[in-house]
């Protein structure tokens, strides 16, 4: 006895030792700021912001005063941190559940963590600090105004100022079973719940409290819930009722509310128990209401700050409004400043003995005096109170204390020797109803027998008929109607990957929708589809197999081509497919031991099930016939159907049946090995390293050499303990000897054995290793949704870069968001239109592939010459190319100006350029441009492209038609738009120029920009280029003909067009042709 009291001395001890290293860590660790005070900034709630930080600074100021009496330098500091949860649809604490935690972080962060914590008042936000398990490991104590709940309940980091839902239902619990001179003995009661919207922050602990099947309050009174007012009211008005007794939290106008909305009188012997802590007006305005007879209100005893002018309850002065909340966060901190007062002093004179806390939590076992009155702490950090218990006088009609409830005892201290209470006899009612009308207990064993005996005639009935009608319809079968077929509409991501696996996969081959359930058709070998009478009834026998780890099978379906059976879908695939995606399903994250033995397991349930059924044995069962859902539960497929489905010869066949064809429960224990080995080595059917061939290893297996048997691979180095199980496990499924091999009863027992042993150790729970594996799993999925995000990123960019090279980047944006463009006016851009000169005769002599190559470079090298110029092609048709400037980005005058130095740019590039496969042969094109008003848009949906449209369209393109070669033919609006900017371009007056459906017009030459100089080809006169057509034709087969010379594969047909051309004479032998001797004089030129 001395030695435990000695242990429980050193404990203690060592309790008191940790709290003050708290304190002095605080006073050696000049901290910013001493107290951090967190809580809501909402302004509607008691605890919010504006009401608390004027009584916090007041307490400082107190600490301050008490400190300087004691000759102590130190002052207490604060800072404030509020989180606001008006954007929320449930306000307050129902929705402030990590804002806590986040302002700790931002303390941390800014380095402005204090001593201790004053709030928050929300007991989600407070236990996601204090929790051991979920919260943070904190390194400072937490002071509580609030933080009812049981959660927070025995937290050595957590102070709680107002009393916890724990000591209210410690009240309830010793008051309801107490026999008083004014109460008999109570055991049942009613708790009435009111809607989360309408209740309290208190309120709503304190009935949770009442609530809890687990907790202390339900494990002692008998109590039924009450959650709605409709079921509240029916309750009140009759004497079929669990109990007189109701508990509810709230104010007298809950009260009030109930009472107005009955139709009936409530009973006489009904008692209301209201839980109105923090309403201080009972000691106020005395004076009761006629609701308000037959309750009993618990709540705290009368505050300091009601009394006296020194704690007013309005103080205007400093704009804030006392109440318990308010009161809570000013006395927490005069707790925080007492204690850290104590130990000062107790360093300075060790001898002296204080008020310093006996426990783990720093302020555990304290007293003090405060706002709201006398604090009285237990070992928890817990407020300890002595609660009063009101009534309504009959006499007076007004309130007087009943009694007192001291938490700290838990017992009651009667006040009002001789009460007048309402109730019949001066006394509160008992807790039965006294006149209930229950059924004796004649009447209930009649009815429990006449029931029993209805219920056993119709289960009765019910198989009678059932077993009737299975011996019909096992002789009977038809097939399902096609129309309810539909395609299986999977709204999943088409990856790279789910590809691979349908086109290396039959699998997913025949997939479709029956009853809203994803299924696999299956091809039968009956191509009539006319059933013998043994086949209809193992079909029928197929069709009633209903389990877990067996596929379901849902009947026959006929299409023109064949029949088919319709099977459940496991959209994950075969194991065999499993196995062999290492990617996806990696072993060290995903397919480690656990997992394979829990596969193993899935197999074992399913064959065990099915061996005693009435198909009894599977004979057919292998890797690919076991398949995987997206819950992961493996399931077998291709049982029964023996007269169907004939059974397989293949690497998971037992030796006995390789040598006589068969199936039996016994083969299918060997097929099961040969599957587990798969799954253990994660290797290819039967993998050995001696053997690669199937066929010799099915010739091996059906005749065995010498006294071994071959097998595949199964190595014992390096395993595990566990390990070594299974793998023995393995070795007795394949025995030789069919006898000796198990059943699938004890490889399942013998597998749950595996598992449970590999859980049973110390370090790791069951529960902890499901977290892991769950973790492991996360990040696998979370680097697979990254990379296949990444993909797509990838390709959307790609999709966007094409887009915006087809279409406007205006114009791309508005299909994106909107889907359509609206077309727009442009009172004013410049339009470019070219094409090649003799572009007919080029192709006669080119192949297709040639004019393609010859546009592709021309216009690569004009594209080149666009990036430049802040201009936008429009399309290019055969060998006309139109540019626009001006449009969709409208840009005043620069429009002319781009679009003239872009068709200068143009020019002196052609002079450069030689054709591949014509050399020699100059490339001459036309340039007109116009300008005026254009309208554009998207037209149509099948390939839409940005169009122009208006009557500048048309001139422009006449100004090129009316052009000449290596000419840019200029229009008098451009001309006079180029006049308006500071560019001095250098032009030619044509003359008047007839344009067709426009008439004649005043037309130009654009010929270069002053100071600027522009490498530009020289154009031919008027009438050199009359001949362009007909010498061009000789040009080109010259050039050819001085090809072949170097290409001995010259086709004879081209060979002899040129021997033709050569003799008409029309070809020159001594030069260019006369067309190509230019006009170089200088023409005048004119400044713009």
């Amino acid at each position: 006895m001395l030695k435990a009291h000695t242990l429980l001395g050193l404990g203690v001890l060592v309790a008191a030792a940790a709290a003050n290293r708290v304190l002095d860590e605080c006073l050696r660790g000049n901290k910013k700021y001493t107290m951090n005070v967190v809580l809501l900034e909402d302004d509607t709630y008691e605890w919010s912001r504006p009401f608390v930080q004027a009584a916090v600074e007041r307490a400082i100021e107190e600490d301050r005063r008490e400190n300087d009496r004691h000759g102590i330098d130190f002052n207490l500091t604060a800072n404030y941190n509020g989180f606001n949860t008006t954007m929320y649809n449930r306000q307050g604490c129902g929705s402030s559940t990590c804002e806590g935690v986040a302002i700790l972080k931002m303390l941390h962060s800014n380095r402005e963590i204090g001593c201790v914590m004053l709030g928050p008042s929300c007991t989600y936000a407070t236990f996601q600090l204090v929790d051991d398990e979920i919260g943070l490991s904190l390194s400072i104590p937490v002071i509580s105004a609030g933080s009812f709940g049981l959660s927070c309940n025995y937290k050595s980091k957590l102070t709680r100022i107002l009393p916890p839902a724990r000591k209210i239902s410690d009240l309830l619990i010793h008051f309801v079973g107490e026999v008083l001179p004014f109460k008999p003995k109570w055991q049942n009661a009613y708790v009435y719940r009111k809607s989360v919207e309408d209740t309290t922050e208190d309120c709503f602990w304190y009935i949770n409290a009442l609530e809890a099947a687990s907790a202390n309050f339900a494990r002692n009174v008998t109590r039924q819930m009450l959650r709605t007012e409709d079921s509240l009211r029916d309750v009140l008005t009759t004497t079929q009722r669990h109990s007189n007794i109701f508990i509810l939290c709230g104010s007298p106008n809950d009260v009030v509310s109930v009472k107005s909305k009955l139709t009936s009188p409530i009973i006489e012997e009904t008692l209301f128990i209201l839980l109105d802590v923090y309403n201080p007006s009972y000691y106020v305005n005395v004076t009761s209401s006629q609701a308000m007879r037959d309750v009993l209100v618990i709540t705290l005893p009368q505050r300091n700050y009601t009394k006296g002018p020194h704690w007013a309850l309005n103080d205007t002065s400093v704009g804030w409004q006392i109440n318990d909340y308010v009161a809570g966060y000013h006395d927490g901190a005069l707790l925080f400043g007492k204690v850290l007062r104590e130990r000062i002093l107790s360093q300075r004179n060790p001898k002296r003995t204080l008020d310093v806390p006996l426990s783990d939590n720093p302020f555990g076992n304290a007293s003090f005096y405060g706002m709201g009155g006398h604090y009285v702490l237990d070992k928890y950090g817990d407020r300890d109170v002595n609660f009063t218990i009101i009534y309504t006088s009959a006499l007076t009609e007004k309130y007087e204390i009943l009694a007192v409830f001291d938490t700290s005892l838990n017992k009651t201290r009667v006040v009002a020797v001789d009460p007048a209470l309402h109730w019949k006899g001066g006394v509160l009612p008992d807790d039965r109803p006294e006149n209930s009308e229950e059924l004796n207990i004649q009447d209930v064993i009649m009815i429990v027998l006449s029931v029993s005996v209805i219920v056993a005639s119709a289960i009765a009935l019910i198989f009678y008929r059932q077993n009737r009608k299975e011996r019909l319809m096992q002789k009977k079968w038809s097939h399902m109607d096609g129309q309810l077929f539909s395609p299986l509409d999977e709204k999943e991501v088409s990856l790279k990957i789910e590809e691979d696996r349908r086109k290396d996969s039959t699998y997913f081959s025949r997939r479709c929708r029956y009853d809203k359930k994803p299924v696999i058709l299956k091809e039968l070998k009956q191509t009539e589809g006319d059933f013998s009478e043994e086949q209809k009834i193992e079909l029928n026998t197929l069709l009633g197999i209903d389990y877990y780890n067996l596929t379901k099978f849902y009947g026959t379906v006929k299409f023109e081509y064949n029949v088919f059976g319709v099977f459940e879908l496991c959209q994950r695939g075969s194991l065999r497919y499993i196995l062999n995606d290492k990617i996806s399903y990696p072993d060290e994250t995903f397919m480690d031991m656990e997992f394979k033995i829990s596969v193993m397991y899935d197999i074992a349930k399913g064959m065990s099930y099915l061996h005693s059924s009435n198909i009894q044995v599977h004979g057919r069962l292998k890797s690919t016939n076991c398949v995987v859902d997206n819950r992961m539960v493996v399931k077998i497929t291709d049982f029964g159907c023996h007269t169907i489905l004939n059974p397989g010869r293949d690497l998971w066949t037992a030796p006995e049946h390789l040598r006589k064809n068969g199936v039996s429960q016994k083969g299918d224990v060997y097929s099961y090995a040969i599957i587990a080995h798969e799954i253990v080595m994660r290797r290819s059917p039967f993998y050995t390293q001696s053997c690669s061939n199937p066929a010799e290893k099915l010739y091996r297996v059906q005749f065995p050499t010498g006294m071994g048997f071959f097998r595949p691979d199964l190595n014992f180095e390096g395993t595990s303990e566990r390990e070594i199980e299974l793998c023995m496990l393995i070795r007795n499924c394949w025995d030789e000897d069919p006898e000796r091999r198990p059943d699938f009863k004890k490889i399942e027992l013998t597998l749950g054995k595996i598992f449970s042993n590999m859980h049973n150790q110390a370090s790791e729970t069951y529960m902890d290793n499901l977290i892991r594996r769950l973790q492991m799993y996360s990040r696998t999925l979370e680097h697979l949704v990254e990379e296949r995000t990444s993909l797509y990123k990838a390709e959307r960019d790609r999709a966007d870069r094409l887009n915006f090279m087809l279409l406007p980047g205006p114009v791309v944006r508005s299909l994106k968001e909107t889907g359509k463009v609206e077309p727009e006016l442009f009172e004013e851009v410049t339009i470019y239109f070219s094409d090649i000169v003799g572009f007919t005769t080029l192709c006669h002599y080119s192949t297709p592939m040639e004019v393609v190559d010859m546009l592709n470079d021309i216009y690569k090298n004009f594209d080149s010459i666009l990036d430049h110029h802040d201009v936008y092609k429009v399309e290019t048709i055969g060998d006309a190319y139109m540019v626009a400037s001006g449009l969709p980005n409208r840009n005043g005058d620069r429009h002319a100006v781009d679009i003239a130095h872009m068709a200068l740019d143009m020019l002196s590039f052609v002079k450069t350029f030689e054709l591949l496969h014509l050399p020699g042969i100059p490339l001459w094109i036309r340039i007109g441009v116009h300008s005026g008003p254009c309208a554009a848009g998207v037209v149509g949906h099948k390939m839409p492209r940005y169009c122009l449209f208006g009557d500048t369209v048309n001139t422009a393109s006449r100004m090129e038609s009316t052009g000449l070669p290596l000419r840019i033919h200029t229009s008098q609006s451009t001309i006079n738009i180029l006049q308006r900017t500071d560019c001095k371009f250098e032009y030619e007056k044509r003359g008047e120029t007839y344009l067709k459906g426009k008439g004649k017009g005043m037309t130009y030459w654009l010929t270069g920009v002053a100071g600027n100089k522009y490498n530009l080809p020289t154009p031919p006169t008027a009438e050199n280029f009359q001949r362009l057509q007909q010498d061009l034709a000789e040009m080109i087969v010259s050039s050819l003909e001085k090809r072949v010379d170097r290409d001995s594969s010259f086709k004879r047909t081209l060979s002899t067009k040129v021997h033709q051309r050569e003799s008409s004479g029309s070809l020159q032998s001594d030069g260019l042709p006369e067309y190509f001797h230019l006009a170089v004089a200088d023409p005048t030129s004119t400044f713009l």
